[in-house]
């Protein structure tokens, strides 16, 4: 059975005088535990990134989450902070991405800022500060904390009943981490709610009438995804769909 060719998300960042592109290494972790997959990290390259023959190569697409925010001139918001960190070479490389995956039937698991980036690219906005919204809970993490602490369960999420989550979790009510504050405000056309958060955010959603897996979430099941059954099922059917992609005769 060949492995499956897993295409991860980067991001462009300069470290003192040199610039990178990088993911975190949970991430590539996830994949070659999970799904005995060949990660392929995609590089944050905008128009020089030939999609059509990456999409080719690959049988599955991670996107990853990321400490960098989407520029909001990407779904019409108005400028953010000074102190806002963005990647638009990250923009220009994913954003255009998501689209020709999903015509090419490719796999997609798209994860915090992976999940914004699914939103924004079917046509959907962001809160630019969710913990500012009237009624919205604080879904940041408390950067003071270990890294361990600040990955600990935080809230509840309801999930959809008949969908995607809601077939792979003994809970209906599982508790996920949360580490972002940047969130879903309307959610892109050809999108559909899978959990929502206590306060009403949209924490997953799925891509109707999808002819692949497609799922996005809010929350990082990859962080100690082996050990939290609801994260490792995640993971285990975006690899069946990944696997199936590789070779069509096990569908």
């Amino acid at each position: 059975m060949p492995k499956p060719v897993i295409g991860i998300s980067t991001c462009f960042e300069e470290h003192g005088s040199l610039y990178y592109y990088q993911t975190a290494v949970k991430y590539v972790q996830a994949v070659v535990n999970s799904i005995g997959g060949l990660p392929l990290l995609i590089p944050a390259i905008g128009r020089n990134l030939h999609q059509k023959k990456l999409i080719k190569t690959i049988n599955g697409l991670l996107l990853t989450g990321s400490y960098s925010n989407i520029e909001p001139h990407q779904y019409n918001g108005q400028d953010g902070k000074n102190n806002t960190k963005y990647d638009p070479q990250r923009d220009a490389t994913i954003l255009s991405l998501i689209p020709e995956a999903i015509k090419a039937k490719v796999p997609i698991l798209a994860i915090c800022r992976g999940c914004q980036e699914m939103n924004v690219a079917f046509g959907g906005s962001l809160h630019q500060k969710v913990h500012e919204q009237p009624g919205m809970m604080d879904h940041r993490e408390d950067s003071t904390l270990e890294i361990d602490d600040q990955y600990q369960f935080a809230h509840s999420i309801s999930l959809v009943q008949g969908g995607i989550l809601d077939q792979i979790s003994d809970d209906k009510e599982p508790v996920v981490n949360s580490v972002h504050w940047q969130g879903i405000d309307q959610l892109g056309e050809g999108l559909e709610i899978e959990a929502t958060a206590p306060d009403g955010l949209i924490e997953a959603f799925s891509v109707i009438d999808a002819k692949a897996f497609t799922l996005a979430v809010q929350w990082h099941p990859e962080w100690k995804m082996m050990e939290i059954p609801f994260y490792k099922n995640i993971f285990k059917l975006f690899g069946e769909a990944c696997k199936n992609h590789a070779d069509p005769k096990l569908n």
